[in-house]
């Protein structure tokens, strides 16, 4: 009988003790679970834009981006208190203020992300409706109207060399128009409007067109203005302070309406302008991200993507990144810009002689 009370005690602590086992294994398992399904806190998000638009309007136009994205970040499992968005100065200084992690997003061209990919991740490309004008020759640009839009998702478009309304735009002009080839000589002899060395249609693939046309390149010219933006090379085109001016191959749409209510023309832009250089494909813009950033990691890249690809399918959405003529995203790959890489490269050769 003894043995017997003994034998049944020492079972009745043994599931006990399996008991409580189980039972704090079952809390641990939820806390566990409660811990990965709770927000994580981010404090301020900071987003930076390139100012490849006119910076107030940039950020009166980005202002509806930041309840967009607090509201899709939470469906993520962020919690996020603000949401800063600023426009650089130029674009390589949104590619400085991502690889110091000043920024943690940043809304890069390609040609700037590459010349910070040690410092800056890319994670999504841009998508645009494809332009219904897309030849290499310069002449079939110059039919005096708006460059149209189908409704196939492009993820490159062509950079443009822009002749203006100065006695020497209109000569260059009509030299092309006529089926002719320019010279460097003449090419030379005109003052051109550039962006910063990072720009991709500002400077890197002009730089390419004027490379293969004539072995030479931006550096090369006599007469070169620099511009903060795509604004300031317009409004110089316009008033005459340059000849040429270089840009993505709808930049005459984007200013359009300024030409004439704000540049002080009395014709329409595609008039008074004409394209006398195409270059090869540039690869659409990128949104990128901070490697330095303590708030940037895998799981926040994720997120990040995700919520941005959402709020491109609102009609909300649409009406804040058509500013940069985006009509979505999808996930990039660096290997997407190893084109960007090439000519950077050989900007590289180009400016150091060899």
């Amino acid at each position: 009988m003894k043995k017997s009370f003994w034998s049944k005690l020492a079972i009745g602590l043994s599931s006990l003790a399996l008991l409580a086992g189980c039972s704090s294994n079952s809390g641990s398992d939820t806390n566990q679970s409660q811990s990965q399904n709770a927000s994580k806190t981010i404090e301020t998000l900071k987003i930076a834009f390139v100012p490849s638009r006119d910076p107030e309007t940039i950020v009166t136009t980005t202002e509806p981006l930041k309840e967009l994205l607090k509201k899709e970040l939470a469906k993520e499992g962020y919690d996020v208190k603000n949401v800063d968005i600023s426009v650089g100065t130029s674009f390589d200084a949104v590619g400085e203020a991502l690889a110091s992690g000043s920024a943690d997003i940043g809304f890069l061209p390609g040609g700037t992300y590459v010349l910070y990919d040690k410092e800056v991740d890319v994670l999504l490309t841009a998508t645009r409706d494809n332009l219904l004008k897309d030849s290499t020759n310069p002449k079939d640009w110059n039919d005096g109207k708006e460059t149209g839009r189908g409704t196939e998702q492009a993820t490159s478009y062509k950079g443009l060399v822009i002749a203006g309304p100065t006695e020497k735009g209109k000569e260059l002009a009509a030299k092309i128009n006529s089926g002719q080839e320019l010279t460097w000589e003449e090419l030379n002899s005109a003052k051109w409007g550039v962006l910063g060395t990072s720009s991709s249609s500002g400077y890197i693939y002009p730089t390419l067109w004027l490379q293969e046309k004539y072995g030479k390149g931006i550096s090369d010219l006599q007469n070169v203005v620099q511009s903060d933006s795509y604004a300031s090379s317009a409004a110089r085109l316009a008033s005459g302070q340059i000849d040429i001016m270089v840009g993505y191959a709808d930049v005459r749409n984007d200013y359009a309406k300024k030409w004439t209510s704000d540049y002080g023309r009395s014709e329409d832009i595609f008039k008074e302008t004409n394209v006398i250089g195409v270059t090869p494909d540039i690869y659409n813009d990128t949104i990128s991200v901070s490697k330095s950033s303590p708030i940037v990691d895998d799981a926040f890249k994720e997120a990040f993507a995700n919520a941005m690809m959402n709020i491109a399918k609102t009609d909300e959405g649409k009406e804040i990144i058509k500013i940069y003529s985006h009509k979505g995203y999808k996930k990039a790959n660096a290997s997407d810009y190893d084109k960007e890489r090439e000519a950077q490269k050989l900007l590289k050769k180009l400016k150091s002689g060899n």
